[in-house]
């Protein structure tokens, strides 16, 4: 099997698993009791919370959460005011600030990908933005956004799913939702940051572990998620240069093919393409032994064409017929170029029998 689906999660990185394992296996003790044992759980947990910490702004402190998902509805429920967000958003968005009732503005975006930035009225209490969406990796001006924002009294929250260690995310956000998974660490952790003077209701309640967030921490899933942001860190170079020899050898064999979204202001592991007419269920039918998607993981099974993709201007039959391929570190280009070329003699076969 052909791993292509790094949007959806990424491999977990053996490092990241080796320091998993004692955690799981002989150590068992509560991060949050007060005896040896529960010291030294608590003391991994700490050296977790700064490598991750690492890869972000500082001024502010991290919250360990189940994943982005509780970390996006906690910086959303416990904002006041109106809420300004874009089309483009995850669902984690989308659909938690329809659930808050308040005032909302969902902005669009150009054809590229890019917002259309219009003014973010005074009485707004929260902007909303994805640093690289997660269906066509298109990377937003999330600084110019959270200048708007501050300007309206607003405050910023970014969604930095896809980006956190790979794309640079701006020192102006005040608050920040972050995933392991996507960066080759464990399902099931993920963090919010909060910028210092930025207060927030708990979501959840019964014990304040985390100060605003309660819940035992799992010292595994911290010590994976920290090793895995020590590794974005020290193989960034290496592992940015590696996804643009990928991107160069895949939009060179897909010539024919339509990219959505923009190519300048892009994340080079996200490789959105559309061919018309493609019927996409056959595509990936006749390439079982191929993992990509047509398109987002959590919105696959649910028989709508991507809003990311009809927000761009697509048409349905258009967004029916786009394919999303990810890949990253362990993906190597002879794999990719195979899986490329096995992609286009498919879609070419559909083409001559129809």
């Amino acid at each position: 099997m052909t791993y292509l689906d790094y949007q959806a999660t990424t491999p977990l990185a053996p490092e990241a698993f080796d320091a998993m394992l004692p955690w799981l296996r002989d150590q068992h003790a509560n991060p949050h009791s007060a005896h040896r044992p529960g010291r030294a759980a608590k003391a991994a947990v700490e050296v977790a919370r700064e490598q991750v910490a690492a890869l972000l702004p500082k001024g502010g402190r991290i919250v360990f959460t189940s994943g982005a998902t509780e970390a996006l509805n906690w910086a959303i429920k416990s904002t006041r005011g109106g809420i300004v967000t874009l089309a483009t958003e995850h669902a984690a968005v989308l659909d938690t600030v329809q659930a808050t009732g308040r005032p909302l503005t969902v902005q669009g975006v150009r054809h590229d990908g890019l917002v259309a930035i219009d003014a973010i009225r005074h009485g707004t209490g929260l902007v909303a933005a994805m640093l690289v969406n997660n269906e066509i990796g298109v990377i937003q001006p999330i600084a110019d956004l959270a200048a708007r924002a501050h300007d309206a009294g607003a405050l910023m929250l970014c969604d930095a799913v896809q980006g956190y260690g790979r794309v640079a995310i701006p020192g102006t956000c005040d608050l920040i939702a972050i995933s392991a998974h996507k960066i080759h660490g464990p399902k099931g952790i993920g963090a919010l940051w909060i910028r210092d003077g930025v207060g927030l209701e708990p979501l959840l309640h019964g014990g304040d572990q985390e100060g605003g967030r309660s819940g035992t921490l799992s010292p595994a899933l911290c010590a994976g998620f920290g090793i895995a942001a020590r590794l974005m860190a020290e193989r960034h170079d290496e592992d940015s240069a590696h996804l643009e020899r990928l991107w160069s050898l895949a939009t060179d064999r897909l010539r024919g093919w339509t990219i959505n979204g923009s190519t300048d202001h892009r994340y080079y592991g996200n490789l959105n393409i559309r061919r018309d007419g493609l019927d996409v269920a056959r595509l990936m039918s006749d390439l079982r032994d191929i993992a990509f998607s047509a398109g987002s993981a959590c919105a696959s099974g649910s028989g709508r064409p991507s809003h990311v993709l009809r927000a761009i201007g697509l048409t349905d039959a258009q967004a029916r017929s786009s394919i999303r391929l990810g890949f990253g570190r362990y993906t190597t280009e002879a794999e990719l170029a195979d899986v490329l070329d096995r992609i286009t003699a498919a879609a070419d076969a559909q083409r001559i029998a129809a």
